[in-house]
């Protein structure tokens, strides 16, 4: 049964997923969704995601959202296919998760709002809000302050090795780094060197190309 994904790539949640199966060398159909039109609020793709949000998750008769759940699907029940993305034992599971956690409820929502007043809102033709840019950036920059000191001690926040924790960072960081809150993560050294690690990677190059798809359509 084949893997289907709905959404535009350009979305940081999409692009999640898709860096997830490029991990897991997976084959998928990336169904595209017109958010402008209002697609997503409406059938056939509001049966998919009662919340009208982006993406939706087929595999199968299984029919999944939210994208940190489906990457976290991917990971487990691919184990055995391309790069493991999970932590092997208890312990190292609930340290993963707690990173999972943090860049969920920490990072995500600090990081998303300087994406949309620097990023997005240019692109719409908007104007930027320079108070909430400055103190977004000062909010991110403690989170990054709790980022360099794990980082110190470990290469990736979850332990000695590349998971879902970091993986869960690349969409939005990847949209940061072509502003001026790159400096934030520049200024501290493990932070960037991690920033470099992860943006590096072959899946992610790969779910990049997507993203340069949609822009042609």
């Amino acid at each position: 049964m084949a893997i289907k994904l709905h959404g535009p790539a350009m979305s940081p949640a999409v692009m999640r997923v898709i860096a997830t199966l490029k991990e897991k060398d997976l084959n998928f159909e990336l169904v595209p969704v017109n958010m402008q039109t209002g697609d997503h609020k409406k059938e056939p793709f509001i049966t998919l995601n009662p919340f009208g949000q982006v993406p939706a998750f087929e595999d199968g008769d299984l029919k999944l959202f939210e994208s940190r759940a489906v990457t976290q699907y991917i990971a487990h029940t691919y184990a055995d296919k391309g790069n493991q993305l999970l932590a092997n034992d208890p312990k190292k599971m609930a340290i993963m998760s707690i990173w999972m956690e943090v860049e969920s409820q920490k990072f995500d929502p600090v990081a998303s709002k300087l994406n949309f007043e620097i990023v997005i809102k240019p692109m719409l033709g908007m104007v930027t809000d320079d108070a909430a840019v400055a103190e977004n950036e000062e909010k991110l920059g403690k989170v990054l302050d709790v980022y360099e000191s794990r980082l110190k001690d470990s290469k990736y926040l979850g332990g000695d090795s590349f998971t879902l924790a970091d993986l869960h960072h690349a969409p939005v960081m990847n949209y940061l780094m072509g502003t001026k809150v790159k400096s934030l993560f520049d200024a501290r050294p493990h932070v960037s060197a991690w920033c470099a690690d992860i943006l590096a990677r072959p899946a992610w190059s790969k779910a990049l190309e997507y993203k340069q798809l949609d822009k042609l359509h």
